[in-house]
């Protein structure tokens, strides 16, 4: 559980966008003001690489000064998962308190959680018992762009501690692309609907090529959102930034004695 201490508390900051992004500088330049920062992030671009980890290849990791920012951080050429891991048993020396993984360039609403690296990255810490937040947002490519979004995370990881966040629970925070007077306030609500409604058209294959040697499609089409008053994608549409709480046990407790019936 996440507690008070007269010490600053340790937070992991990681995302799926890169050590290069300009939202994990702008989560970390904002946070570094109230907590100890370490940031750990991939070396590369890893979006939609949902919990994937590596297993048959080794990780290299490499130290970074960032320009304005005063904590350690290090790059790691795996995914987001192997970020937090990897921080977690080997980079990290001191107790990391928190994890905060962001701020995503897009939102993670609805069955993105389901893709999304940055949202993965922050459940690996849960599953390591360490509490977690994810923090995603519209898509911008400037540092001060993040401001709003990097505020709102400040005032969660603020209510996580003083409300005690428990060691496996992931809060998945969106942020609309406002300034901070115009967003309505915080709902806290479940995930949305929303689907890929993805569909793929193939090209006529290379004249060098026989057909059945290669095939090349395009991935075509796009989201469905079906929503409801109590969802994460209609809440903000209203300008409102949403907060959903996450956890990694996927099983249907609904269903447990309804299946288990089955083998009786």
């Amino acid at each position: 559980m996440l507690e008070k201490t007269n010490k600053k508390l340790h937070i992991l900051v990681a995302n799926d966008d890169g050590i290069d992004a300009p939202g994990i500088y702008a989560l970390a330049e904002r946070l570094q003001k109230d907590y100890h920062i370490t940031m750990v992030a991939p070396s590369m671009q890893r979006s939609a690489s949902s919990h994937s980890i590596t297993i048959s290849n080794h990780l290299t990791v490499r130290k970074h000064s960032i320009l304005g920012l005063n904590f350690k951080a290090y790059s790691v050429d795996g995914t987001p998962a192997d970020c937090v891991r990897l921080a977690l048993g080997q980079l990290v020396e001191d107790k990391v308190d928190l994890v905060v993984s962001g701020i995503n360039r897009g939102y993670n609403l609805g069955m993105d959680i389901l893709y999304s690296g940055t949202v993965s990255a922050a459940v690996e810490a849960a599953i390591y018992k360490v509490p977690s937040i994810a923090v995603s947002t519209d898509q911008f490519d400037q540092i001060q762009e993040y401001s709003t979004a990097a505020d709102y995370a400040a005032i969660l990881v603020k209510m996580a501690i003083e409300h005690g966040l428990k060691n496996d629970v992931v809060l998945n925070l969106n942020v609309p692309p406002l300034k901070n007077e115009e967003i309505k306030g915080i709902k806290v609500c479940r995930m949305g609907n929303m689907v890929y409604g993805n569909y793929f058209i193939k090209r006529q294959s290379d004249e060098n090529l026989k057909e059945e040697e290669t095939a090349i499609f395009d991935i075509m089409g796009s989201t469905y959102e079906p929503e409801a008053e109590d969802m994460d994608t209609f809440y903000i549409k209203e300008g409102y930034a949403t907060v959903t709480p996450l956890h990694y046990d996927l099983t249907n407790f609904k269903l447990l004695k309804e299946v288990s019936q089955w083998f009786s």
